[in-house]
């Protein structure tokens, strides 16, 4: 691999700490006490269940004298937590008086995707300010792709519009990841395949917590007004997706068909790395852990804690690409037609072995999985064969700073483009 292009300049510092990090720790420890209690009382209670003693309103709940006293305890930290939130929510005006484009460092953005890779469906819900909306970033910054009242973002920035030229390139990061961490070791996929496609790559940064359909969904209507917002005429777009990422982007091109969106139309590369596209063993791991908590009554409540696993990680066990609203959501979702679809798998041993495919792969991902590869003839990714690369002694997230793998992205990429992903 040659050296990559010369890189935009990105911000190299930012803040570590913001206003309303302040509120966003205050809900969060409030939810953390009302889980102790809760757990706390749910042994209380099977214990008391066990000899003979009434249950309360709900199965874990306590009865009695005993029930009351825990009502009382949850109710203070509930009114002392809303108290601090409403205190704070008033001053953050006060002290946080940075612009609203102001960066992140980029020590405080890895610790919010970490927190939203694990918690984010749970931050959305109770609208906690560290909740990440997806943003499509340029040089590490965010664009107002769609945004209502406010200038479209090639209209404020002459150069970025320049550089994007006719192809849009959109790089869509994994779990507890987000836009910058595409930087490793130096190299940037997204900075290599830019120079490859002439253009200047934009990055999304989301939510990983979330579902991945509901990420899916949200992708596809972001591209499609981007498709109506691009500065020129747009002949072109490339997804490529490491990790959850690649299941993200399978989930939006499944969902702007649906829609009856244009922008799948102008799809012509579709790009997996590390991507489970039949999941994930250590969610299923934690699935199994969840299970022998339950097992025992007095271990019961404990499961809890098991299940703080995001949305987004539980969707890992299986793949799953598909919304409530679309069908069983184990339903197979196959590669899209007339797109150029092309995997990379990677494995941590030094040569093909059947032990080390199956049960080590990457680390985190089978090589089975990220291949696409399946029992069930109905599930399989049908990738052509020369679309598909495995690279040995390399684990998951070195995909990201891989020589072998730049080089393989850069050729299958590199115009004329002309090998279909999706077998005939």
């Amino acid at each position: 691999m040659s050296a990559s292009p010369p890189s935009p300049p990105r911000r190299p510092s930012g803040r570590h700490l913001r206003a309303s990090d302040l509120q966003a720790g205050a809900q969060l420890a409030t939810q953390a006490t009302l889980g102790v209690i809760g757990i706390t009382e749910g042994v209380h209670q099977a214990v008391r269940r066990r000899i003979g003693l009434p249950a309360g309103a709900l199965p874990e709940r306590a009865g009695g004298l005993t029930g009351r006293i825990y009502a009382a305890v949850r109710g203070v930290a509930q009114g002392i937590g809303g108290g601090i939130d409403g205190v704070l929510r008033s001053l953050q005006p006060l002290l946080d008086t940075a612009p609203d484009d102001d960066a992140d460092s980029p020590a405080r953005a890895a610790v919010v995707a970490a927190l939203n890779g694990v918690l984010g469906d749970r931050l959305a819900a109770l609208g906690n300010p560290l909740a990440q909306p997806m943003v499509l970033c340029a040089a590490g910054q965010p664009l107002a792709i769609g945004a209502p009242h406010r200038p479209a973002p090639f209209d404020r920035n002459p150069a970025l519009a320049k550089a994007v030229g006719s192809h849009a390139l959109v790089m869509v990061h994994g779990l507890c990841m987000n836009d910058l961490q595409w930087r490793r070791d130096g190299h940037d996929h997204g900075e290599w395949l830019g120079a490859a496609l002439h253009t200047q790559p934009l990055y999304l940064r989301y939510n990983s917590g979330l579902h991945i359909a509901t990420n899916g969904r949200s992708l596809a209507a972001l591209l499609q007004a981007l498709s109506r917002q691009w500065p020129a005429a747009l002949e072109g777009i490339t997804l490529v997706g490491h990790s959850m990422g690649g299941l993200v982007a399978r989930s939006a091109v499944h969902e702007g068909l649906r829609a009856g969106h244009g922008w799948p139309g102008l799809l012509k590369h579709l790009v997996f790395l590390g991507t489970p596209h039949h999941g994930a063993p250590l969610e299923r791991a934690g699935h199994g852990a969840d299970l022998l908590l339950a097992s025992s009554p007095f271990s019961a409540p404990l499961a809890r804690l098991g299940r703080l696993r995001s949305a987004g990680i539980t969707d890992l066990r299986y793949g799953h690409l598909r919304s409530p609203d679309d069908g069983p959501s184990d339903a197979p979702v196959g590669l899209p037609p007339g797109v150029a679809c092309f995997g990379v798998a990677a494995c941590l041993a030094p040569a093909r072995g059947l032990l080390a495919e199956r049960l080590v792969g990457d680390g985190l991902v089978p090589l089975r999985s990220a291949r696409g590869e399946h029992d069930d003839p109905a599930r399989r990714l049908r990738f052509a064969r020369e679309s598909l690369r495995t690279v040995y002694r390399t684990g998951h997230l070195e995909l990201l700073s891989s020589p072998a793998v730049a080089d393989q992205l850069r050729l299958w990429l590199s115009p004329p483009s002309t090998t279909l992903g999706a077998a005939d």
